[in-house]
């Protein structure tokens, strides 16, 4: 695995084991804010797999000062090894086990690219997934070397009183003659060095207790930054519930003495899954009813949930390189989305998940940066850090469930469990525990980790009134994606269903099929089912059943059929959805060529009905009326897309529908009331949800009293959940009422920085002509940092992706305006640089002018001067 430098590419078909491994790491950390003392003493063995001889050592580093290099306890002479920008390599290191000690200098102050140790708010922390270990010292940075590692560090006890490491505490004290103190940590489990993690800093903590199943007394502490102790409270319930859920679902119980979770404001990623001391991003662990809404409570649960799974699936088994890191982050995803599932409802949670899956990782497999969920080459691992890793690979996990059916799967998941603990594996010994367990050959179902791009499923239909038959004729076929010019079928599990009188009684002819479930593996298959009456509506691809895009001919009647009376939740909003995104892309059409925009009177009924039946599952009821966005409309287009086109198209339907629905609205928003206290649970979280979306509704039909009653939310609300959605309502609809709504909640908030960041979003998604000029403003406010990964992405980063029309402005100023920002960003923070820049990744479907002006604005950029490995790879590939 070649050291990083802009053009390498590493490939997974040049993988081979490393040259040496390290059993025992001594971590020493005397922590200063410009000058951090690290030495670390490794105990190192010739790996028997490799070559004889004696090999080169080669070890990674980046931006650190080296002091001097022992083996043994002798220093070494400056001729037994070679330091370069990359890293330190000894020329012939002994081959026998030895101790190698490093000693370096770094400046936690001065790290703003927020990778290794830095310092945050007067917090040290570390953040070392891929490839951050290297910013602490010299190392084997890679995730195959695993090691057991016991950690001292040293702090001035004023600045930082409390100390933390991976593991369990087993000493501290006073520096003895200084002003400094101690504290050792050990973690018995070997991990790689990417799991590495300290903290150190003066924080409030919260602490719970909890007895695992196997008898473990285990200690839960959560630590953020002064004065926000009551906001971990959520955090700590749903830490606990993660713990319960692994425990009964997949019979996985954790393994150390403590578990802790620190919050920090500058963080490049969500969380991380460290072993025993998980970093979050404070977004993802603060919460209280006056500052977070119901979106916020439910990430929450998941990323909590998430990280803590991890100490099975990724840290206690972890990946032997990197191309294998949907072994863990998909694997993990799949399991926090049946968590949250269980936690709250699962019709909705899927429909969620099948939203997000869609606006970005059908995105991306759309695009130029289209790869496979287990990629065969890359020149920068933070980039692979995907939608596709991660919610396609969730995704693939679901799916073999599916195939193998739950208890084969169960089987899959302990044999993987025993046989891999303590491995750093790959997908083949993945999959291949499941074909063990369930006796299948799962060959031809490798492909979904092999093969990038969507695939497309079409399907025709034939009935026959005499033979009472119908027939469906289903094709697979997948685009091509770079570098995959040409694609095999997938494996894809069809579950299906029928709609209409007798639909019970119809049967699947098909020899080897299941009635509800077929297997599709071949580019064409065909159905026969008997006993079908002539009214009969097929229900296909229910619960989605796999991450395919369904094309079959249904009229309006039959998809307002099934959103009416098809058993499977999933498909009853699908068939809204279908239904209106037809419906919005022959309205963008006409409105393209001059005509007036569609509008669709049996859609305004079905939301009406909604509205009023919605109190049984009202959160259902609220995905339900909600049309697709423009987002989805580009992305079901493809080719040739107007963004201004799009919004003028779904702002027409979505005022006539309102009008259709606006007594219905008013009477549901008034019905669902106002709530005495705030509870943050599944039912009155669906409750609000249904509650808003009829809020919006009136604003849509009848703007002047949606304006007022969304005012009086706005000013009497006892949450964040119905104050933010009512001001979403007054800046959307650019009422009167805005300018005085924006203000107060700025000045009610301008000293809580997340609450800020929902304040800056909301202005930069602000579909109006004077968006940039808008956004230009806004970076001048006092709360607003460009060092702060948060602030950068709910303002630039809205800008960029939550607002097509302003981006994607006719004259480009969009693009150069974030192109300008990107580069600017780039000198401080690559990560969010390389983020941020994934706002242009569908620039080719734009029509030609736009597309134009985008791809100028993006070659402007490559040819600016030196750009990190992380933004260079993107723009590459953009352009490629």
């Amino acid at each position: 695995m070649p050291r990083k430098n802009p053009t390498a590419v590493v490939r997974l078909a040049d993988y081979r084991p490393p040259d040496y491994l390290i059993d025992e790491v001594v971590v020493v950390l005397r922590l200063d804010p410009v000058r951090t003392q690290v030495h670390v003493e490794s105990l190192i063995r010739p790996n028997p797999a490799r070559a004889a001889g004696v090999l080169p050592l080669e070890l990674d580093g980046d931006e650190l000062t080296l002091v001097a290099v022992t083996v043994d306890g002798a220093v070494l002479a400056a001729s037994a090894y070679t330091l370069e920008a990359e890293g330190l390599t000894l020329h012939a290191p002994p081959q026998v086990p030895f101790r190698l000690g490093v000693e370096t200098t770094l400046s936690p102050a001065t790290n703003t690219k927020l990778m290794g140790l830095y310092l945050s708010n007067g917090i040290y922390c570390t953040q070392c997934e891929a490839d951050g270990f290297r910013r602490i010292t010299y190392f084997l940075d890679r995730p195959d070397v695993m090691a057991t590692y016991r950690v001292r560090l040293e702090a001035e006890k004023a600045e930082a009183p409390i100390l933390l490491a991976n593991g369990n505490p087993v000493e501290a004290g006073d520096v003895p003659g200084t002003t400094r103190h101690f504290a050792v940590w050990d973690d018995p489990h070997p991990k790689p060095c990417y799991l590495f993690a300290v903290v150190a800093g003066a924080l409030d903590s919260l602490h719970e207790t909890v007895v695992t199943s196997e008898g473990r007394t285990v200690a839960l502490g959560i630590y953020v930054e002064r004065g926000k102790r009551e906001a971990a409270h959520y955090a700590m319930d749903a830490l606990k519930r993660s713990l319960r859920w692994d425990e009964e679902v997949f019979g996985l119980a954790y393994d150390l003495d403590v578990f802790n979770i620190v919050a920090v404001s500058d963080f490049n990623m969500g969380a991380m899954e460290n072993k025993g001391l998980n970093i979050f991003n404070d977004k993802y662990v603060l919460a209280s009813s006056d500052t977070a809404t119901d979106s916020d409570y439910a990430q929450i649960e998941a990323v909590i949930a998430h990280e803590y799974f991890h100490n099975w699936t990724g840290n206690r088994i972890t990946c032997r390189d990197w191309f294998q890191l949907c072994l863990k982050e998909g694997l993990t995803v799949f399991r926090d989305q049946e968590f949250s599932a269980d936690m709250r409802s699962r019709a909705v949670k899927r429909i969620q998940d099948v939203r997000e899956l869609r606006a970005r990782q059908f995105v991306e497999d759309a695009g130029p940066l289209a790869h496979p969920v287990r990629p065969s080459a890359y020149r920068e691992i933070n980039n692979f850090y995907t939608a596709t890793v991660y919610e396609k690979g969730a995704e693939v996990i679901r799916m073999l469930k599916l195939l193998i059916g739950t208890e084969p799967f169960r089987r899959g998941m302990d044999l993987y469990f025993t046989r891999h603990d303590g491995c750093a594996s790959t997908v083949e010994e993945f999959i291949a525990c499941f074909a063990e367990a369930s006796g299948r050959d799962l060959r031809p179902f490798f492909r979904w980790y092999e093969q990038a791009g969507t695939p497309r499923l079409k399907v025709e239909r034939h009935y026959d009134s005499a033979a009472r038959t119908l027939t469906l004729k289903l094709c697979q076929k997948t685009s091509p994606t770079p570098g995959q010019p040409e694609k095999h079928p997938q494996v894809i599990p069809l579950a299906f269903g029928f709609v209409g009188a007798g639909a019970d009684s119809i049967r699947l002819q098909t020899p080897g099929a299941a009635d509800g479930l077929v297997i599709l593996d071949q580019a064409e298959h065909v159905l026969t089912f008997a006993d079908v009456g002539p009214d009969i509506v097929p229900s296909l691809l229910r619960g989605f059943s796999a991450p395919v895009n369904l094309e079959i001919e249904l009229d309006d009647g039959e998809l307002l059929n099934l959103a009416r009376h098809d058993s499977d939740p999933f498909n009853r909003w699908q068939s809204l959805q279908t239904l209106a995104m037809r419906v919005l892309l022959s309205s963008a059409q006409r409105v393209r060529g001059g005509g007036a925009a569609l509008t669709h009177a049996g859609l305004a009924e079905a939301v009406t009905a909604l509205l009023r039946g919605g109190s049984d599952d009202p959160h259902f009821a609220a995905l339900a009326v909600a049309l697709p966005t423009e987002q989805d409309m580009a992305r079901e287009q493809g080719e040739d897309v107007d963004p201004e086109a799009h919004f003028r198209a779904r702002r027409t339907l979505r005022q006539f529908i309102g009008e259709c629905a606006a007594h219905v609205a008013e009477r549901t928003y008034h019905a669902l009331g106002s709530e005495d206290a705030f509870v943050p649970g599944a039912l009155c979280a669906g409750r609000r949800a249904l509650r808003n979306a009829a809020l919006d509704l009136l604003m849509q039909g009848a703007p002047a009293q949606g304006a007022a009653v969304a005012f009086a939310q706005f000013t009497d609300a006892a949450n964040m959940t119905d104050r933010f959605a009512a001001l979403s309502c007054l800046a959307t609809a650019g009422s009167a009422a805005r300018d005085e709504a924006l203000a107060t909640f700025e000045a009610r908030y301008v000293d809580n920085a997340l609450v800020m960041d929902k304040w800056f979003a909301l202005q930069a998604a602000l579909p109006e002509a004077d968006a940039l000029d808008r956004v230009k403003r806004l970076m001048r406010h006092t709360a607003f940092s460009l060092s702060n990964p948060n602030r950068v992405r709910a303002l630039i980063g809205g800008f960029a992706m939550s607002n097509p029309t302003q981006f994607n402005r006719p004259d480009g100023a969009g693009y150069t305006f974030v192109a300008e920002m990107i580069r600017d960003i780039d000198g401080s923070n690559p990560q969010v640089a390389a983020r941020i820049i994934t706002g242009f990744r569908s620039w080719r479907g734009l029509e030609p002018g736009r597309r134009g002006l985008a791809q100028s604005a993006l070659g402007h950029l490559a040819e600016s001067g030196a750009l990190s490995r992380d933004l260079r790879d993107i723009v590459d590939r953009m352009l490629a």
